[in-house]
């Protein structure tokens, strides 16, 4: 039995570098080719890492007899047909987030694996870091007692280009599947599914979302959600219990340290002025504030590379903590979302 899983990415962009430099911490996986439909472009990925091949167009690195998984790194809006191409040709895929640009598309596609028995895992990272680990483990025991409220943030500002993946709906463009794909994801991931999904949402002058809100109701509380290309935003998420406060400090997509609250004093300081409490709070001890920290080398997309090597040499074609049915659920509530008429921009 083989124990480790040889990789093939599809793209050469900035997630495909980051992604080719974090092997290197990876136990169970190896890096052997990349793809670009530019040959040369695939040609110069490959030899920036060494030792690894390059392929002009993604069928040609499907058709490789010796990659078991594929990396697909493109594009939003390539990433049903990029998906659907490897795992026709039996190879485990794991796709970079949002899994694709609709729900619809996203259950044909788990359709697909199922029907092959073949691994498929949207490449949401975040949900993979230690430190959201620890945030598990402190839910689990209790930690903050019942949770009474959730809100989180994720803007960064983007200046308007009709032409930009971030606004060419052809491209997938929008906030919501460019950033509020993380807080909603990690509720899921938390809390599992909500009871019921609502939200408002801003339009750009292409059509898509440039910023919205997102609210998910659970039994007990709500998770308040942001996101937007039209400010950059706090980036922390926030757990609020009847007997403490948990909050991923900024930004918590990449999160490495983490500040559980407690004493009522830190509580309110938190309350009153969140942003210059984390900040305190790295580099002096506040009575009834802990900090955890949980760095990590590289990008820390390892992580999941690790994980979803491990679940292929398993013989799963799921992994638990992101399962497909997961992915198609963030999916809908960003189409719950975009359903409302939209805000005046």
């Amino acid at each position: 039995m083989r124990d480790k899983v040889r990789w093939g990415i599809a793209g050469t962009g900035t997630i495909a570098n980051s992604l080719a430099s974090d092997f290197r911490f990876a136990t169970h996986a190896s890096l052997v080719a990349v793809s670009s439909r530019s040959a040369q472009k695939a040609e110069s990925f490959a030899g920036r890492f060494g030792g690894i091949r390059g392929y002009q167009g993604i069928e040609a690195l499907a058709a490789s007899p010796d990659i078991d998984a594929i990396y697909v790194a493109s594009p939003n809006a390539e990433h049903f047909q990029q998906a659907t191409l490897a795992l026709a040709a039996g190879k485990a895929v794991l796709v970079e987030k949002p899994l694709t640009t609709s729900s619809a598309d996203a259950r044909t596609l788990a359709n697909a694996a199922a029907a092959g028995s073949t691994f498929a895992m949207e490449a949401l990272w975040t949900c993979f870091l230690p430190a959201i680990s620890r945030v598990r483990e402190l839910l689990a025991a209790g930690t903050l007692g019942a949770i009474r409220h959730v809100r989180a943030n994720l803007a960064y500002e983007k200046p308007f280009d009709a032409g930009s993946r971030f606004f060419d709906p052809a491209l997938g463009g929008g906030s919501m599947l460019d950033l509020g794909i993380y807080p909603i994801a990690l509720c899921l991931n938390l809390f599992g599914h909500p009871g019921s999904v609502d939200g408002t949402w801003k339009r750009a002058p292409t059509g898509v979302d440039s910023s919205a809100k997102i609210k998910l109701a659970y039994d007990g509380f709500d998770a308040e959600l942001g996101c937007g290309f039209d400010r950059n935003g706090h980036n922390r998420f926030v757990i609020e219990g009847e007997r403490g406060t948990l909050v991923i400090d900024t930004p918590f997509l990449k999160a490495s340290r983490l500040f559980v609250v407690t004493g009522g004093a830190a509580r309110k300081l938190l309350a009153f002025n969140g942003k210059t409490t984390c900040r305190l709070a790295r580099h002096i001890p506040l009575p009834g504030l802990t900090r955890h920290d949980h760095h990590f080398p590289g990008s820390g997309l390892q992580f999941e590379i690790e994980a979803a090597s491990a679940a292929i040499l398993e013989g799963r074609s799921e992994h638990p903590l992101m399962p497909l049915s997961a992915s198609i659920k963030a999916l809908e509530i960003i189409e719950t979302v975009r359903s409302r008429t939209p805000e005046a921009g």
